[in-house]
């Protein structure tokens, strides 16, 4: 790690660095996260998780399927047609958006709270 990557970890992880920023890292300078690449990120997760479960649900026998709990996690979904799994896959993906959305300004916003206790 160089000198700039010590400044975007925590105090804790900073006196295994072994570096001469480490008095600016010790004083609690966290990482703030990217609203957008944090909510991409979980959109996309829960995209992959859908098509997984699908592709789980058409592998093994039908009293182990996933089909009651998708159901009822996603209004307008059935299994398996065409339209349901579209309508699945954009739930889906609209979940991990709002996940996104939403835990990335409170990380934050606790992540400046920490810093400012430890300042």
């Amino acid at each position: 790690m160089g000198p700039r990557d010590t400044a975007v970890v925590g105090p804790a992880a900073a006196a295994e660095v072994g570096d001469t920023t480490l008095d600016e890292a010790r004083i609690g300078r966290w990482i703030m996260l990217n609203t957008k690449v944090v909510t991409w990120s979980l959109g996309l997760f829960g995209a992959v998780t859908f098509v997984v479960c699908v592709l789980y649900g058409l592998v093994v026998p039908e009293t182990l399927h996933m089909t009651g709990a998708l159901e009822a996690v996603l209004p307008g979904f059935r299994w398996i047609t065409p339209v349901g799994f579209v309508i699945g896959l954009v739930e889906s993906f609209l979940y991990g958006v709002y996940a996104g959305l939403v835990f990335t300004p409170i990380y934050n916003a606790l992540s400046r709270r920490a810093t400012a206790r430890l300042s």
